[in-house]
């Protein structure tokens, strides 16, 4: 069997008598989108930030390519190769979308004497960046402030920071929210490639992406997982519909 790159282990996080996650386990596999979804409430977001670092877990295991990563923080965990996109957006407004990227790309080289050089002229930086850009069809914006973007296009931005870090898995939470029709599409294709470079643990309330990326989906009701399995097997199964799904396939 293939050794999974991320596995949880009875994540357990309550806010006073609230229970976020109640004994969270799974897992996150090469080359794959395991999606997580559940109705708005039920600790998706909670356990991202778990996972990333931003909240400690009260309980349980989060293990990374084989290394036990509950106790480090969020700047350690990326620095492994943890890569993570944010529902609310956390780009430094004021910097161009290049400068936002070089930044990433500096912090993956793991260097910081840069911060006293002319950084916009470092083509060990640019370079990198733009071909990061480019990739996520953010070239033609390179150079607007990250706070002049659209939407859709700062998801962009932030999908491309976490592939300019190196990321060996990403995390991404509600990468779809705000984006029209097209441009879900757009970066449904996306992701369905970026898989064969990094697994992806995908939350996502858009069930079109979910059922046309998902290898595997896992469901979280109540901070419970409830199902996890093939789309086919959530699709059909009565607890998951009575819960999320309801009249919506």
């Amino acid at each position: 069997m293939v050794e999974p790159v991320l596995e949880i282990f009875e994540l357990r996080k309550s806010f006073g008598a609230l229970k976020a996650t109640d004994g969270v386990s799974l897992d996150l596999r090469p080359g794959e989108i395991h999606a997580l979804i559940g109705p708005n409430g039920a600790g998706k977001s909670t356990l991202i930030h778990q996972i990333s670092g931003s909240i400690r877990q009260d309980s349980g295991t989060i293990r990374f390519l084989g290394e036990d990563m509950s106790g480090l923080g969020v700047p350690q965990r990326a620095h492994r190769g943890l890569g993570r996109s944010f529902q609310i957006s956390s780009l430094a407004p004021e910097f161009s979308a290049l400068r936002n990227v070089m930044l990433a790309v500096q912090a993956r080289q793991g260097s910081s004497f840069r911060f006293f050089r002319p950084v916009m002229g470092d083509r060990s930086l640019k370079e990198p960046a733009m071909a990061v850009l480019e990739r996520v069809g953010l070239a033609k914006r390179a150079h607007l402030p990250a706070a002049e973007l659209s939407h859709g296009e700062r998801r962009q931005l932030e999908i491309a920071m976490a592939l300019a870090l190196g990321s060996k898995a990403f995390l991404f939470d509600e990468p779809m929210a705000g984006m029209g029709p097209e441009g879900s599409k757009a970066l449904t294709k996306f992701l369905d490639g970026l898989r064969n470079e990094a697994p992806i643990l995908l939350v996502e309330h858009d069930m079109d992406a979910v059922f046309a990326l998902a290898d595997r989906i896992s469901v979280l009701v109540y901070g419970r997982i409830i199902a996890t399995g093939k789309v086919e097997d959530i699709r059909d199964d009565p607890q998951v519909r009575r819960a999320y799904l309801g009249d919506a396939l």
